[in-house]
């Protein structure tokens, strides 16, 4: 049977978390830097994060999600930025769904009811995504990054819940 498991970091998360995010580095405009990132990045992720959690698939680590906070101001606290990668070969079976939901569910038991995301204008499959689960869009920001060579948008996108 298989089974897939939705779980809070641990401290051996952090390689397959790296490899993760890499790969997106090195292959897509979902993960915006251009050169692959070293383990103190991902400390940093976990340190501004309010939530974070693992995505597993038969015990093997395909996926991560968190949200930190949209602004360091208390009037902002029900207000959370969202992020999540899953491996592609993983994607449109339902996980990331999952995946959401579970970030959104602790959210919102640290009463957080506001989401938003930034998307690469380049990264079709995130928006799509992204609308299909109820996030309107709501800003762009033209020509703001370049990767591969090519300039590219940024997409906000919000929910409230």
């Amino acid at each position: 049977m298989e089974t897939t498991t939705i779980r809070t970091f641990r401290e051996t998360d952090h390689s397959p978390v790296l490899d993760i995010f890499n790969r997106f580095v090195r292959e897509s405009f979902a993960a915006y830097p251009d050169v692959e990132v070293e383990l103190d990045f991902i400390d940093n992720l976990l340190n501004s994060a309010i939530i974070f959690r693992i995505l597993e698939f038969e015990g093997e680590v395909i996926g991560f999600g968190f949200v930190r906070p949209f602004m360091p101001l208390p009037n902002f606290g029900h207000t959370g930025l969202l992020t999540y990668f899953i491996l592609p070969e993983f994607t449109r079976k339902g996980m990331g769904t999952r995946l959401l939901d579970a970030l959104i569910e602790a959210g919102r038991r640290k009463g957080l009811t506001n989401y938003l995301g930034n998307i690469s204008a380049r990264n079709e499959q995130s928006l799509a995504f992204h609308r299909k689960h109820g996030f309107k869009e709501v800003g762009r920001f033209s020509d703001v990054g370049a990767k591969f060579g090519e300039s590219f948008d940024i997409v906000w996108v919000q929910k409230q819940v």
